[in-house]
């Protein structure tokens, strides 16, 4: 009975948060819009359904359990062996990139009224990978009323940069004359969404999309140890402070994560599970970020303010920037 009644609680919800997704990646796959983007979008012009008391649950679960679902399975499309296969040079300069990133943010955010919670966020989703990195990254900070509308801005922002750089980008490989490896490291290191590196990539040859998107599941691959590290500091952080609420030291979609990067590095997950995993896990952070869309107000997204996409990017231009150096550097 008391599974009856928690499946008509977040039922409602649930199927409005997947309807949107649905319609997200029918105008992604018609008209080439991000459907990260347009679910999100969608999302906010719901937004009073979140009001409604038959849909709240749902969608409160869409935007926290279905989203950790979605990151964990991330897990299966990344192997050890990636890296070995591109050198360790290039590895240690996405590496160094990533960290390098989100330092520069938590430096210069105070210079933009911002402090380290806008930071860390807006920083991470730029390193690492974009709109599903900014949601992983959320789900461990601490709450306060501003966590949802800074989530759906940094989303907004890193999609939208991540689209302009996808045009952007080949046109300026072509430019400095850049060969196959060196353009698809740069693209794969640079670019914000997996979605965007795949079509900046392949839009210059089959060689650069395929470099690109080994790059960028590196950079995705950090979200592990960085969420690991940055749930270690803030557990300190509260315990300072006397807050009763501190996030796992491990958070278990963290751990599921990296379990399934290890599986997938020793073979033992099967092709036709990679296949149906991956599809598993973009639906689910297309209806986690729907669902996070329904919670939130235009207005709030708007009140964040023109220094936020100012933060964002210079965080970009700094990667950008930093990958092309340490390419000359390494010599690739």
């Amino acid at each position: 009975m008391l599974r009856i009644d928690f499946a008509k609680r977040i039922f409602p919800g649930l199927l409005i948060s997947g309807l949107i997704a649905i319609s997200a990646q029918f105008i992604s796959e018609h008209y080439g819009a991000p459907a990260m983007l347009m679910a999100l979008l969608f999302g906010i012009a719901l937004n009073f359904l979140s009001d409604e008391p038959r849909c709240a649950d749902g969608i409160a679960l869409s935007a926290k359990t279905v989203l950790r679902f979605g990151v964990a399975l991330l897990g299966t499309r990344i192997s050890f062996e990636m890296a070995a296969d591109l050198g360790w040079s290039v590895v240690s300069l996405v590496v160094v990139g990533v960290i390098a990133t989100i330092g520069f943010g938590m430096a210069v955010s105070r210079l933009f009224g911002y402090r380290e919670r806008f930071a860390f966020l807006s920083a991470g989703s730029v390193a690492i990978c974009g709109a599903s990195a900014a949601m992983a990254i959320s789900a461990i900070l601490p709450k306060d009323d501003r966590s949802e509308e800074r989530l759906v801005f940094t989303v907004v922002g890193v999609t939208l940069l991540s689209t302009i750089a996808m045009i952007l980008y080949p046109i300026l490989a072509d430019l400095m004359a850049l060969d196959a490896s060196f353009a698809g490291v740069f693209i794969g290191a640079t670019i914000h969404d997996v979605a965007q590196v795949v079509g900046a990539g392949f839009s210059m040859s089959a060689e650069t999309g395929e470099v690109a998107t080994v790059v960028k599941l590196i950079r995705v691959a950090m979200l592990a140890p960085i969420i690991l590290v940055a749930s270690l500091i803030i557990r300190r952080y509260v315990s300072a402070t006397g807050v009763s609420e501190r996030p796992a030291i491990m958070p278990s979609f963290v751990l599921a994560f990296v379990v399934l990067v290890a599986l997938n590095s020793f073979g033992v997950i099967p092709a036709s599970l990679i296949a149906l995993s991956t599809e598993l896990s973009r639906w689910a952070l297309l209806t986690a970020i729907a669902a996070v869309g329904l919670k939130t107000s235009l207005k709030d997204v708007i009140d964040v303010g023109p220094a936020a996409i100012g933060l964002l990017v210079i965080e970009t231009a700094f990667i950008g920037g930093f990958t092309i150096a340490g390419l000359y550097w390494i010599g690739l």
